[in-house]
């Protein structure tokens, strides 16, 4: 198979998938090398950004999605009016920030950096699949660890946390973004 071919079969499989896929999967799919594929989805997502297509390819560690981009939020909740915009509290958003920056935390350093409890933030993040337990902590009590998830960086549009903008500017677009939708219901 030609570059141009294993880029289209590569589309293919990601838009059949419609959720996140491991590398490991897309190279079994096209029959080629992890390190082949990694170079495939690369250029096919630098395709799509050239061309600032309605569609993008996100890649979230070791996982890629096709997803539609955001510039056409507007345009596609026209179509979706039924789909629910993830609201977050100001409190969800403290424990989120906290996660995302300390990873991985426990719940009681989590109350402890905001002075208040935060088991149903924390209950809430993980239900929306932006934090999930990272397994025990080496602390006495042996306290449950969480971490962010994919659906985390698909969020933030970013591919790893390495790409986490500082504190502040976190919380400032984390919070725009969510009034964005909210005007738009």
């Amino acid at each position: 198979m030609g570059n141009d071919e294993l880029k289209c079969a590569a589309e293919a499989v990601l838009f059949a998938a419609g959720e996140p896929l491991k590398l490991t999967s897309v190279a079994r799919a096209l029959e080629i090398s992890e390190g082949k594929a990694a170079a495939v989805l690369q250029e096919l997502k630098d395709d799509y950004d050239k061309a600032r297509r309605g569609i993008r390819i996100v890649q979230m560690e070791n996982e890629y999605q096709m997803l539609s981009r955001g510039d056409y939020f507007p345009q596609v909740r026209r179509v979706i009016r039924n789909a629910q915009v993830p609201l977050l509290s100001q409190a969800a958003l403290e424990t989120l920030a906290i996660v995302a920056y300390r990873q991985p935390v426990a719940r009681a350093d989590v109350e402890y950096i905001r002075g208040v409890s935060s088991s149903s933030s924390l209950d809430l993040l993980v239900e929306r699949g932006l934090v999930a337990p990272s397994g025990r902590m080496d602390l006495p009590g042996r306290p449950m660890g969480y971490k962010t998830t994919g659906e985390f960086l698909k969020m933030m549009g970013i591919s790893s946390l390495s790409e986490l903008p500082d504190i502040k500017t976190f919380s400032e677009g984390i919070q725009m973004r969510l009034s964005e939708d909210m005007e738009l219901l």
